[in-house]
């Protein structure tokens, strides 16, 4: 029986481009993410659908994603990561009514590795009436020495903290049909999406409980990104240090 807060539909979003050599590492943990929430047995375990979006794939990456059980396969040709998003969530709910305030969306990014207690965390934050769930992400080894010295001098990795990073994000259905769902834009749909949020003035977290490793590549798959982010942050970081100065933008987060 589903109880007052509960969410009974959880649909699991993973954008990917050309990303073989690090999708079986997103799955894995998206996999060891999911073991603890169909393990509960008090309430009911919500559904889970998992849709990876294959975005002009060439590689082998849809023949990777094709072996991860029960996943939902949705191809795009839009070359735009909001567009992708987008289309993850319409795979799985298709019609305005399947936009309940029991329905769940957790979205993450196929070069990305989740931490166990990620969708758990979200599923207990939505119990408690929270619409929107913001986490926090590091690089991974690839970023390496300085460069990762240098990033971390930046980061505000706290309890409401300022970031929004479409690799750990988490919203109720309903909100964000209501917000307008992801914007079909090539970067930053993550913020927009928040943005359209906050004018609903939803209920939100920002939690550094459920940080998500992610590449810390400095040459990423769609434009901005990530990887966008790293290459313009390492290169004002001295700037940053000297003058103590460190801005957040209207969306809340770093420019």
């Amino acid at each position: 029986m589903i109880g007052p807060g509960e969410i009974d539909h959880l649909v699991i979003v993973i954008p990917a481009h050309n990303e073989e050599e690090l999708l079986p590492r997103c799955l894995a943990a998206v996999g060891a993410a999911i073991e603890p929430v169909v393990a509960t047995l008090d309430p009911a375990p919500p559904i889970v659908s998992v849709v990876i979006v294959l975005d002009r794939c060439t590689d082998g990456t849809e023949t990777i994603a094709a072996g991860f059980p029960g996943v939902h396969l949705v191809r795009s040709d839009t070359g735009g990561v909001g567009a992708a998003r987008r289309a993850g969530v319409r795979g799985v709910l298709k019609t305005p009514a399947d936009f309940t305030g029991r329905t769940w969306i957790a979205s993450t990014d196929a070069d990305s590795a989740v931490p166990e207690n990620w969708l758990a965390s979200q599923l207990a934050f939505a119990r408690n009436d929270v619409h929107l769930v913001l986490g926090t992400v590091e690089p991974d080894e690839c970023l390496d020495g300085e460069m990762r010295a240098r990033w971390a001098a930046e980061q505000w990795l706290v309890e409401g903290h300022p970031h929004v990073h479409g690799a750990n994000l988490g919203v109720r259905a309903d909100r964000y049909l209501a917000a307008g769902e992801f914007p079909g834009i090539d970067a930053d749909e993550d913020i927009a999406l928040v943005a359209a949020l906050r004018r609903l003035r939803v209920c939100e977290i920002r939690t550094a409980r459920i940080p998500v490793r992610t590449s810390g590549r400095l040459v990423g798959r769609t434009p901005g990104g990530f990887a966008g982010y790293l290459r313009a942050q390492t290169a004002r970081l001295p700037v940053i240090m000297e003058t103590g100065v460190l801005q957040v933008d209207d969306a809340g987060a770093l420019p």
